[in-house]
C-alpha cells in the first residue's frame, strides 16, 4: 500500500503528542525527530526534509500551540498543512488547448510504465466525453508499437503508427491526421532510455518543437525512490516539463518520491498509478494523500471510487429490493462484484477516518474470501440463487464440488446470508416504526 512504511511510523511517532493533555517544547522536538527519521526512511530528499521539519518547529513551538486546548492535533495539523504544501497544495488538472487538437506529449525512461499510462489517460479522456488518438513514437524498443496497440485496444481508442520512421515525422503526421478524423486529442508515447542522454534529449525537444505540446507529462516510477527525482529535474532542466505522473506507487510503501517531486522541479503530480485498470490511474488530490499518510482517511476519494464502480440504476433497483426484502444471492454477488472494482479491501479500509490509524496490516483481511465466495454463487443454478431456501444437502454438496470449496463453506456463506437478510427486514420495519420486543440479532447470546 502506497507509503504504508511513512504513515506507520509517524502515525506511532504522534501517539506520544495525543496522548497528553499538555505539551512541552522537549515533547515536540522529540516527535519531529522521529518524524524526520520516518521521512528520511521513506527515501524523501534530505534537503527537504531539513526544511519540512524547520518549517514545523517553526509553527509548533509556539505558546498558542503548546498551551492550548489539544496541542497534540495541534501539532498534526500543521505537519498535515505541511504535507499538503510540499506536494502542491491543489490539485493540478489538465489544460486543454482553444483549438483542436490538444497535444499530450508523455516522456519518460523505459520502465516507467509511460506506454500503459498513455492508454489509461486516453481511456479517462474517452470517458469524460473526448476522442482521442494514441500515437506510437517509440520506434526503437522491440514491440513498444505493439503494446500501444495492445493497450489502444483495451479501451477501443485509435493508435496511429507509421512503423520505425522518424520520430518526429510521426508526431508531426499524427496532428494532421487527426485534425482530420475528429480527434479531439492526441497522445504521443516517446521513446525512452534505460538513462538519460543526449541523442533521447534531443529527439523529444524536436518533437516538442513540432508539435507544440498543450503539455509535457513525465511519466516517473515510484519504485526508483530518490531516482526517480533525480530524473524529473533533468527532464524539466533540458525538456521543460507541465507536470509528473508518478506510477506503480501501490507498490512502494515509502512514497519518497510523491513528497520530493514537486518541491525539486515546482511542477505538479498530475495523476497516480495505483494499480493495472483504467481506473487505477487516479488524478493526484496534495490534501487526501496527506490525509491518508497520517492515518485520517479519504472520504471523498472513497466516495469518487464508489460512482465510479456502482451503476446507479442497480443501486436504486438493490434499495428497493432491500426494502421489500427480496434480496438474494445473485444480487449479493452483483454488490460484491461492484466493491471489487474499488479496489483491495485493505486499501478502501485505510481510506475511512480512523481506520488508517489501526494496525490493518495485522488484521486478517483475506482478499481471496471474496473469491471463494463468488465460485461459491457462481456454482448455484439460477433458480439456487433466487431462492436460497430450496438449497438441500445433496444441492449442496453439487456446489461444494463445482466450487471447489467444503460443505462447511457453503453452510457458512448461506447462514451470513441469511443473517443478513434478517438484519435488512429488522431496519426495514425500523423505519415502519414497529416494534421489536423478542427479536435477537444473529451476534446476540
Amino acid at each position: 500500500m502506497a507509503f504504508e512504511s511513512l504513515a506507520d511510523k509517524l502515525q506511532e511517532a504522534f501517539k506520544q503528542l495525543t496522548g497528553k493533555g499538555k505539551l512541552s517544547e522537549k515533547d515536540v522536538k522529540a516527535a519531529l525527530r522521529e518524524v524526520k527519521l520516518a521521512l528520511l526512511e521513506a527515501d524523501v530528499n534530505f534537503k527537504i526534509v531539513k526544511q519540512f521539519v524547520n518549517n514545523v518547529t517553526e509553527k509548533a513551538v509556539g505558546t498558542e500551540v503548546l498551551e492550548g486546548l489539544n496541542p497534540g492535533q495541534q501539532v498534526i495539523k500543521i505537519v498535515r498543512d505541511e504535507l499538503v504544501d510540499l506536494m502542491g497544495t491543489t490539485q493540478s488538472l489538465l489544460t486543454f488547448s482553444s483549438k483542436s487538437p490538444t497535444v499530450y506529449m508523455l516522456a519518460g525512461l523505459q520502465g516507467a510504465g509511460k506506454t500503459t499510462t498513455c492508454g489509461k489517460l486516453a481511456g479517462q479522456l474517452k470517458k469524460q466525453g473526448k476522442r482521442p488518438l494514441l500515437v506510437a513514437c517509440d520506434v526503437y524498443r522491440p514491440a513498444a508499437i505493439k503494446q500501444l496497440q495492445v493497450v489502444g485496444g483495451t479501451y477501443d481508442i485509435p493508435v496511429f503508427e507509421q512503423g520505425t520512421g522518424d520520430p518526429v515525422e510521426i508526431a508531426k503526421n499524427s496532428i494532421e491526421y487527426a485534425s482530420k478524423n475528429g480527434n479531439d486529442v492526441v497522445i504521443i508515447d516517446t521513446a525512452g532510455r534505460l538513462h538519460i542522454n543526449e541523442e533521447l534529449m534531443e529527439e523529444l525537444y524536436n518533437i516538442k518543437t513540432v508539435v507544440k505540446p498543450q503539455e509535457i507529462l513525465l511519466v516517473i516510477d515510484a519504485m526508483t525512490g530518490q531516482d526517480a527525482v533525480n530524473v524529473a529535474k533533468s527532464f524539466d532542466d533540458k525538456l521543460g516539463i507541465d507536470g509528473t505522473i508518478i506510477t506503480k506507487l501501490d507498490g512502494d510503501t515509502r512514497g519518497g518520491a510523491a513528497l520530493s517531486v514537486r518541491s525539486i522541479t515546482g511542477k505538479p503530480i498530475k495523476y497516480v498509478g495505483m494499480g493495472e485498470k483504467l481506473d487505477d490511474l487516479e488524478p493526484f488530490y496534495p490534501d487526501r494523500m496527506a490525509s491518508r499518510i497520517l492515518g485520517m482517511g479519504d472520504v471523498l476519494t472513497l466516495i469518487d471510487k464508489a460512482q465510479m464502480a456502482f451503476d446507479e440504476k442497480q443501486v436504486k433497483e438493490l434499495e428497493k429490493k432491500m426494502r421489500t426484502n427480496d434480496f438474494n444471492l445473485e444480487d449479493f454477488m452483483n454488490q460484491m462484484q461492484q466493491v471489487k472494482k474499488m479496489g483491495s479491501i485493505k486499501d478502501l479500509i485505510g481510506m475511512i477516518p480512523g481506520m488508517g490509524r489501526l494496525n490493518i496490516g495485522d488484521a486478517d483481511i483475506d482478499e481471496k474470501a471474496m473469491v471463494h465466495v463468488e465460485a461459491i454463487i457462481q456454482s448455484m443454478t439460477v433458480r439456487e440463487r433466487r431462492n436460497p431456501d430450496i438449497i438441500n444437502g445433496s444441492r449442496k454438496r453439487r456446489i461444494a464440488k463445482g466450487s471447489g470449496r467444503s460443505i462447511q463453506e457453503v453452510n457458512k456463506l448461506l447462514k451470513q446470508f441469511d443473517q443478513m437478510k434478517d438484519m435488512m427486514k429488522l431496519m426495514g420495519d425500523m423505519k415502519k416504526g414497529k416494534k421489536m420486543r423478542g427479536l435477537k440479532f444473529p451476534f446476540m447470546p
